[in-house]
């Protein structure tokens, strides 16, 4: 048949148009799937119940794919993985009560890294709210100080117009978590209203571009600067302002560390990186930070693990701050020159807006002599138990520059992000600003779904693995290839890492000696377990778990003594970091 003949006639449709036509909506709960296919949402991340089940009966015939999972909270960290790795909303579902709360650690946990997410929430009938009814809990009440917004459903007619529009804003400007709270007779109840097109609040409004004047004087300050370096924060990453970022630095020669959420932000193979700042960060981007006397700093809340001591943080520095919620400026660190607008947007005016490259020869070779003198390194000797350092460097090694990297709370997160390098943006995934201890396990599952062509890795620790290891069930039914490493110390390390450091060595409650063997814990679940104790073995069994086609854990028994440095004392100056326990007791 030639090409003509195949077009139908503008009056005729074809087969498959006909069963791609929507079916009308007639239910509060379809216009909810609605609003969320008009959202392009893909995955949605939940847990049945009775309050949010008439929602769950619209999805039956719905496109989006819906991922059961085994606990709430995995629910909402899966879905907040999702966020950060695809870049849009993910999304997720829990009943009334119980399952509502549930989702709140999540929840917190996204607003605290500006994750963008949206939850839905089953709730008793509207006649029910307010008389202590089976399952009832003041969800919006509960969700509101953790959230962009929450919304409570109050009408059949418009409760798909709240999901479209919570979709929207958890989107826009500063990414964050929305909540839309649906009462079981909204949902239930009749309507053939279609709802509107993902759109923010008219009251809304996201500022793009700096002021012009402001712009041109921080371009000023920065090229007249001799000691100039770049903070790059999570914002960065949010506003896909990393190529930007790459662009403006290495033109203008600009040394360029990054806060933990901003991992991946710049590559750090590259000569201009110092990498990541902060308590546990590199020695060289700290003394940078210490001693500039100029800094960009671009989509950065400056939280207390990154400045330690407000006074001693950048002490000499004029401080420009770019950040698309004015909120953030002047919050915890004073910005000489604020720049209120979108990362990218403003890097690009920044860039038009430079009269010169700053003259900062002998402090770009002052940084590559502090990279020698304090790299980031670590002994093997071989009448010690396992390294953690020697497993995630190796796991670096041999993998692909785009792999993703997920990992609980605790030390084994920071061995991660210390050792393992980072070149591509969106393939660190962890909590930072909440520090949520068992976020790892299900934020695996949300970002191989987001990204099912990149591999992924996650990194735990047997007491942040011990709280959601339940999602194992998940990611083995779903068959997804994720590979699971326990750094297993016996002990929730970083705190007694600073019970030893800071409380005598009063080791309570902290050390573990009762935990189950991962690898036939893994078994159990369906997935494939490995034991790793020596170095001997570190290279054959990363490779059997990597090959291994579907969800592996490698229970990796690391020395239980390895401690996490440089590191720098809570509310401490940056530039004064230990690197060994008898330092610390130095500082």
């Amino acid at each position: 048949m030639s090409e003509r003949a195949s077009v139908p006639k503008e009056d005729e449709q074809t087969e498959t148009e006909a069963d791609e036509e929507q079916a009308p909506v007639t239910t509060g709960a379809q216009s909810v799937v609605r609003a969320l296919e008009n959202a392009g949402a893909e995955y949605i991340f939940g847990v049945q119940g009775g309050a949010i089940m008439p929602v769950y009966d619209a999805l039956y015939d719905s496109d989006i794919t819906h991922v059961t999972m085994a606990h709430e909270q995995g629910a909402s960290h899966a879905a907040d993985a999702y966020g950060i790795v695809s870049g849009e909303p993910g999304v997720c579902f829990a009943t009334s009560g119980p399952g509502a709360t549930n989702l709140v650690t999540g929840i917190a946990d996204a607003n605290m890294d500006s994750d963008p997410m949206i939850a839905l929430t089953g709730q008793v009938p509207t006649e029910f709210v307010g008389n202590d009814a089976f399952q009832e809990t003041d969800t919006v009440g509960i969700t509101q100080p953790v959230t962009k917004e929450s919304y409570f459903a109050s009408h059949s007619d418009t409760v798909g117009d709240d999901v479209s529009e919570a979709f929207a804003l958890a989107d826009a400007g500063r990414q964050g978590p929305t909540l839309v709270d649906l009462p079981k007779d909204i949902t239930q109840g009749e309507t053939d209203v279609e709802p509107k097109a993902p759109e923010t609040p008219d009251t809304y409004e996201v500022p793009e571009e700096a002021d012009d004047e402001a712009v041109q004087e921080a371009a000023e300050a920065l090229s007249d600067a001799e000691r100039p370096v770049i903070l790059a924060g999570g914002g960065v990453i949010k506003a896909n302002a990393s190529n930007a970022l790459r662009e403006f630095a290495t033109e203008y020669e600009i040394p360029v560390i990054t806060t933990m959420p901003g991992i991946g932000s710049f590559p750090e193979d590259h000569e201009l990186s110092l990498e990541w700042a902060g308590m546990h960060g590199t020695g060289y981007a700290n003394l940078a930070i210490t001693n500039t006397d100029c800094m960009l700093a671009i989509g950065t809340r400056f939280d207390d693990r990154l400045t330690g001591g407000v006074d001693s943080f950048a002490p000499d520095a004029d401080i420009i701050h770019v950040d698309i919620d004015p909120a953030e400026i002047s919050k915890n660190i004073y910005a000489d020159h604020p720049l209120i607008g979108d990362a990218r947007q403003v890097l690009r005016q920044l860039f038009d807006a430079m009269p010169r490259a700053p003259d900062a020869d002998e402090w770009r070779e002052q940084c590559q002599t502090w990279k020698a003198e304090y790299p980031m390194s670590y002994d093997t000797p071989d009448d010690e138990p396992l390294k953690p350092q020697y497993v995630v460097e190796h796991f670096s090694d041999v993998t692909d520059d785009d792999t993703i990297v997920c990992t609980g709370v605790g030390q084994h997160q920071m061995w991660a992000s210390q050792f393992w390098e980072y070149t591509e943006p969106r393939t660190w995934v962890s909590s930072h600003g909440l520090g949520t201890m068992g976020y790892g396990v299900p934020a695996a599952i949300g970002a191989k779904l987001a990204a099912p062509d990149q591999e992924v890795v996650c990194f735990d620790g047997d007491g942040s693995f011990l709280m959601t290891v339940q999602g194992l069930s998940v990611a083995v039914r779903e068959q997804l290839d994720i590979t699971y490493v326990v750094l297993n110390n016996e002990a929730v390390g970083m705190v007694r890492q600073w019970q030893d450091g800071f409380y005598e060595g009063r080791r309570m409650a902290s050390e573990y000696p009762w935990i189950p063997q991962f690898d036939k814990l893994a078994e159990a679940f369906g997935a494939a377990g490995f034991r790793l104790e020596d170095y001997e073995n570190v290279e054959e069994t990363i490779a059997a778990a990597r090959d291994y086609d579907g969800p592996s854990v490698i229970d990796a028994h690391i020395d239980p003594g390895e401690n996490v440095f440089p590191m720098v004392p809570s509310g401490g100056d940056n530039g004064l970091f230990a690197l060994n326990e008898d330092h610390l007791d130095e500082i």
